[in-house]
């Protein structure tokens, strides 16, 4: 046999090969994000609960608006009370610390992408103006395999839209999926590597387009891996009133911030 056949041969057994064994792990990895969903379930429902009100109403003054956009997270579902949710712990807590009421609008929608921010944003009323605005995104850009590239462009395009509307805005960076304990390995090392790549591409686009980035992973996520218990609800996927609220403090001081030098003037009290 000659030596370039010899050689066809041997390229075309090894992509054979090589091809088997990207076709097995897809397959592993299929086979362990069915296990995931079914280990996950849907005890929660798919509608977190309402707690778009004014927050600390008595102690006067205009409300400051904030803005709540993003998926389940940001939704607050997992939350057995509406002032346990996320956007109720952080409006309560910007009410005490600028002594200020807060009104709240949730626009997050359990299940979202970053693609869908931009119509959350165009669903909100005609004239609406947020303060500040939090957005926490991109478990489900992870599970769906959105490339990484795609979703930091949609957040950077939705954040510049908010800051041109005068908001300060605060970007919660994708949690750390390796936390996740109902996913088995590797699946759940992969998702937990994607999302901190993910995570790091938020982080960089959100300063780009003037907003305020924070960690997730770094700030709670070794209380989610140390403590799930806790930290997670009935789901083993969305936190518990504990791990909302251990997010909300580390959301807080970011939001504050951004609230207090927004471009939108907030009016005396």
């Amino acid at each position: 046999m000659s030596r370039s056949r010899t050689a066809v041969l041997t390229t075309a057994g090894t992509v054979v090969g090589v091809s088997a064994v990207v076709v097995g792990a897809r397959t592993l990895l299929d086979r362990q994000a069915a296990i995931a969903r079914r280990r996950i379930g849907k005890p929660l429902g798919e509608e977190a609960l309402d707690a778009d009100r004014v927050w600390r109403g008595g102690l006067g003054g205009e409300p400051i608006d904030l803005l709540l956009l993003g998926d389940s997270i940001a939704a607050g579902l997992g939350a057995q009370h509406r002032k346990e949710t996320l956007g109720a712990r952080i409006a309560k807590r910007l009410a005490r610390a600028l002594d200020r009421p807060v009104r709240l609008r949730t626009a997050a929608v359990v299940g979202a992408e970053t693609s869908m921010l931009a119509a959350q944003l165009e669903a909100l009323p005609a004239g609406y103006r947020p303060h500040v605005a939090v957005i926490v995104v991109g478990g489900n850009d992870v599970t769906h395999r959105i490339p990484i590239a795609a979703s930091a462009a949609e957040l950077e395009a939705v954040v510049a839209r908010l800051r041109g509307l005068g908001a300060g805005v605060v970007v919660g960076t994708c949690p750390d999926l390796g936390a996740l304990r109902p996913v088995p390995q590797p699946l759940r090392a992969l998702g937990g590597r994607q999302s901190r790549r993910l995570a790091m591409a938020q982080a960089s686009a959100a300063l780009r387009a003037g907003a305020r980035p924070v960690s997730l992973r770094r700030a709670v996520g070794h209380l989610f891996v140390s403590h799930p218990e806790e930290m997670f609800s009935v789901d083993r996927f969305h936190p518990s009133a504990l791990g909302y609220r251990r997010t909300a403090d580390a959301l807080l001081p970011a939001v504050v911030a951004a609230a207090a030098s927004a471009a939108a003037p907030l009016s005396p009290s």
